[in-house]
């Protein structure tokens, strides 16, 4: 048996038939429910098992509710009973565990006062350890009494000074040939058996030892000793 169409309650056959919204319907019969627009199972939105276009689909809008002075009895009522609620669970887990306290004026007055009393404490503490305590302690004046021993007397040792190493005489300079020198050029001692002089001193005593060296005494120093013979020159 064919059913009936929802719009036009007559007969819907298999080839006009459209079943959409738990209802069947005519092709034709198948529109908007305002504009009349024919609609199709891709363009239609349903609601309440309604067919519709999309611009005259029902939308559900957000109703304000004023602010009257019913509800705002309700609101304080609400917000005390939680203020209650708050309170007794509190006091219920007092104790339990740790607590943040809000820094609020009284509570700074409360601290405040607290470390006013906890000075007062400390100083009367203080004045009594300061007038009825005890005085310095004195060592005793008898020293053996008080279990102190003087330290025993110092021995004194004598060692024998390790005689000193006997120095060896100074070579004897070569015998004077009474030749004399006078330097061209600075010179600065190298090694312990060389001699120093500056510029324009006179060397006496000199004699040859090599071709590069001499052996002579500055006469300006008193010093002797080797020195190049590059850098003097014959008087």
């Amino acid at each position: 048996m064919n059913p009936l169409c929802s719009r036009c309650n007559l007969v819907v056959y298999p080839t006009e038939k459209v079943n959409c919204l738990d209802k069947y319907w005519h092709k034709g019969c198948f529109s908007c429910e305002v504009c009349k627009m024919t609609l199709n199972m891709k363009n239609y939105k349903g609601f309440e098992k309604r067919p519709y276009c999309n611009a005259h689909y029902p939308k559900s809008s957000f109703t304000c509710v004023t602010d009257t002075p019913e509800n705002l009895r309700l609101k304080q009522q609400s917000k005390i009973q939680s203020q209650v609620l708050y309170r007794e669970d509190f006091e219920k887990n007092k104790g339990k565990g740790f607590s943040v306290v809000a820094d609020t004026p009284e509570m700074q007055r409360i601290k405040k006062t607290q470390d006013q009393i906890s000075n007062i404490k400390y100083h009367e503490e203080f004045e009594k350890k300061k007038i009825g305590g005890e005085g310095p302690q004195h060592l005793p004046s008898n020293p053996s009494a008080g279990g102190y021993q003087q330290p025993a007397a110092t021995q004194n040792y004598h060692y024998d000074p390790a005689p000193e190493p006997v120095r060896q005489a100074a070579a004897a300079p070569p015998p004077s040939a009474g030749k004399r020198y006078r330097a061209v050029y600075d010179y600065s001692a190298a090694d312990e058996d060389e001699v120093s002089f500056m510029d324009g001193d006179v060397i006496v005593d000199v004699q040859q030892i090599d071709e590069g060296w001499m052996y002579g005494r500055v006469e300006r120093t008193g010093q002797q000793g080797m020195l190049p013979a590059n850098y003097v020159e014959a008087i």
